[in-house]
């Protein structure tokens, strides 16, 4: 049984749990729905993932939305496929945020044999988005 045929609680847990030990779970992504339509993951802000001038470190919040991008393309990986890396993105930043929990939503612009295309838009604790994020993923094949 592939990821993608899991039940969403199990599919849930076990990406929540491959985070651990790796940049996802050390700065707290949370994923809450993963499926081939829509990822959405959180994080809580917290100190040590702001700037020192207060304000929530923009590495932070594309490490979100990152993190949330990649893990849908894995979830859309074609038959055959051994993984993906990223290979350009952008980031746009509206807002920011110093408190609360911050909210991402990714979806596939184009999930190709060699390529995908993702979005995502991150919001603040209020609900306002705080940045666009697009990203490039290669679609890597076994040798």
């Amino acid at each position: 049984m592939s990821e993608r045929d899991l039940p969403q609680p199990e599919l849930l847990a076990l990406v929540n749990e491959r985070g651990q030990g790796h940049l996802p779970g050390l700065i707290g992504v949370v994923f809450t729905e993963l499926t081939p339509e829509v990822v959405r993951a959180e994080l809580d802000v917290r100190s040590e993932l702001l700037a020192p001038n207060g304000f929530l470190h923009a590495a932070s919040v594309i490490a979100l939305a990152d993190t949330a991008c990649g893990y849908g393309c894995r979830l859309l990986l074609p038959e055959g496929a051994a993984g993906f890396t990223t290979i350009e993105l952008k980031s746009n930043f509206l807002g920011t945020a110093r408190e609360g929990k911050i909210t991402c939503e990714a979806r596939a612009v184009h999930a190709g044999r060699t390529t995908q295309v993702w979005d995502a838009e991150v919001k603040n604790a209020q609900g306002r988005v705080m940045a666009l994020f697009r990203c490039t993923q290669a679609v890597l094949y076994p040798k």
